[in-house]
């Protein structure tokens, strides 16, 4: 048996097909500078083919959150991050080859050492691009992924972005790395298509041999290779309940929950980017409860325009179908790297310059934004949250920005919702001692209990060596999340929830007992979340969805 992490719950039985890394050192020759530049600009020519022919195949098969994060990938082969410094190094002789997988190794690098796990996975999208440009060099072929046998379990080292997109998740049952999260895009694909996987499996490609019998295990992040008939019978089992499960998660997708009282309970969805939405809305999502929009704001050289921001707010509005979308304003500075605005390293960045923050100090890149999501509103039901806000003064100050944007707009006759509402993240604990003042100048609240649980235990919830302290459910962090929705509800606005502790069914009796209103998550998370609640109610769905 072999241990990993579970990154998509389900189970497989099937026979194992490897796939194994091609040897791209041995492949790496010179012909020198000027035969160089020529073979790295057609190896990204014929890369950005590649990669529209994978999105167009995602698309046609139903794949479009997979369509949607090898699409991102496109971008980093125009960026002039990667171009510039690769053709600088081939310009000194560097092979073509090695001047790409060296910058974009740098840049995943830099990723990789971002607390941020969201931004911490990006590193794969550029290490992807970055292997698919010099695979193209090198002239180097790779095993079809697309025509794999049916009952294929997947083995492989790692799988990027790009390999996942071209599955065909009728032939291939699960897969098995020795690479990757559970927050990797590859597992997030895995999660979208159903398959059941188990990533960051030491030794996998040496432990099993093309043609095994193999079990995945996603739900524990189990492998069996060549496991015994009683092993086999058990886990036949639990595949056939798996698939009664599926069709109970399949029953309550377009179904909404209300409490014992008739009180409608919103089931929202977390995203990081409009593609993102698509998922979101397979899996039953009522809206949108958090848009991390820092994607638009890492790694880059100068500072998003309006016009840009405004096409992915406008796409991700008209993707929900007029259906709420909040939109965080830019959640960046202390450990996120933006290099336009060159922050200084802060010894201790969550409690530095970061969030709201950042933006008083950049008001030009904070009202930007938020001309862009005003714009925005005119194409559907967007709400603008304000991150990190610690006292009424915070808040007023940011309004005072937004309403000059909304001046500046008017002077321009552009139309917008002139009552777009406007709500704050609740993650200080300060925030939610005082959430009966804030909720005042508040249309709406959502709980952050990845930060909240942080401040109020002082863990770093990215250190191992405190997560034992760490306990968004412990009585304190449990304190204050009781505190906020009551004072939330006596002024007569809204409280949702947007961190972790929101998808975990053994919080749900006590959030519903505290009586919030929204409950905000990844997309795979939302058709479990809703049985959980329908059945806290007798298991009586109460109509549809409005389209």
């Amino acid at each position: 048996m072999i241990n990993g992490i579970p990154a998509s719950s389900g189970y497989a039985v099937g026979r194992a097909v490897l796939k194994k890394e091609p040897d791209l050192k041995n492949a790496e020759t010179n012909f020198g500078v000027e035969v160089e530049k020529k073979r790295f600009l057609a190896a990204i020519e014929k890369t950005s083919h590649d990669i529209g022919e994978l999105i167009k195949s995602a698309e046609s098969s139903g794949k479009k959150d997979a369509a949607g994060i090898i699409g991102s990938q496109l971008a980093f082969l125009k960026d002039p991050e990667i171009l510039e410094p690769a053709l600088d190094r081939i310009s000194k002789g560097t092979a073509a080859q090695k001047a790409i997988t060296d910058v974009t190794n740098e840049m995943a690098d830099e990723f990789d050492s971002f607390d941020d796990s969201y931004i911490k996975e990006r590193s794969a999208d550029i290490r992807d691009v970055g292997e698919r440009i010099a695979k193209n060099i090198a002239g180097v072929k790779e095993l079809n992924l697309s025509n794999l046998p049916y009952g294929t379990i997947l083995v492989a080292h790692e799988l990027k972005p790009s390999d996942t997109a071209q599955i065909d998740k009728n032939n291939v049952l699960a897969f098995v790395t020795e690479n990757g999260g559970r927050t990797c895009h590859t597992a997030i694909m895995a999660r979208s298509m159903g398959l059941a996987a188990v990533v960051g499996a030491d030794g996998a490609t040496e432990k099993i041999k093309d043609g095994d019998t193999v079990i995945i295990d996603g739900t524990e992040g189990l492998v069996f290779v060549n496991p015994g008939k009683a092993v086999l019978d058990e886990y036949n089992l639990k595949i056939d309940n798996d698939k009664k499960q599926k069709l109970l998660y399949a029953s309550v997708k377009d179904k909404h929950c209300v409490d014992a009282s008739g009180h409608r309970i919103n089931i929202f969805a977390n995203i990081g980017s409009p593609a993102e939405a698509e998922a979101a809305l397979e899996n039953g999502a009522e809206g949108i409860g958090l848009f991390r929009t820092e994607f638009l704001f890492l790694d880059k050289t100068s500072m998003p325009s309006e016009d840009g921001q405004f096409e992915v707010y406008k796409k991700t509005a008209q993707a929900m179908g007029g259906r709420p979308v909040i939109i965080r304003t830019a959640d960046i500075g202390g450990d996120k790297n933006v290099p336009f605005l060159r922050l200084p390293k802060e010894d201790n960045p969550f409690l530095g310059c970061r969030a709201i923050r950042l933006c008083f100090k950049y008001p030009e890149m904070f009202k930007t934004q938020l001309r862009a999501i005003l714009r925005a509103s005119a194409f559907g039901d967007l709400r603008i949250m304000f991150p990190m806000i610690s006292g009424t003064e915070e808040l007023k100050a940011a309004k005072k920005i937004l309403r000059e944007c909304m001046d500046e707009l008017k002077a321009k006759n552009i139309k917008f919702n002139e009552k777009i509402p406007t709500g704050i993240m609740v993650e200080i604990p300060s925030a939610a001692i005082t959430a009966g003042e804030l909720a005042k100048e508040s249309d709406f609240f959502s709980i952050g209990t990845n930060d909240l649980t942080q401040y109020t235990l002082a863990a770093d919830r990215m250190n191992q060596s405190v997560s034992y302290i760490y306990d968004p459910m412990n009585n304190a962090v449990m304190e204050l999340i009781r505190m906020t929705i009551a004072a939330a509800h006596e002024n007569g606005i809204t409280c949702g929830m947007c961190g972790e502790l929101a998808s975990k069914p053994e919080a749900m009796s006590r959030l519903l007992a505290f009586g919030l209103d929204e409950f905000s998550m990844s997309a795979g998370s939302i058709p479990k979340a809703k049985l959980t609640i329908l059945g806290m109610y007798n298991g009586k769905p109460q109509g549809k969805v409005p389209q």
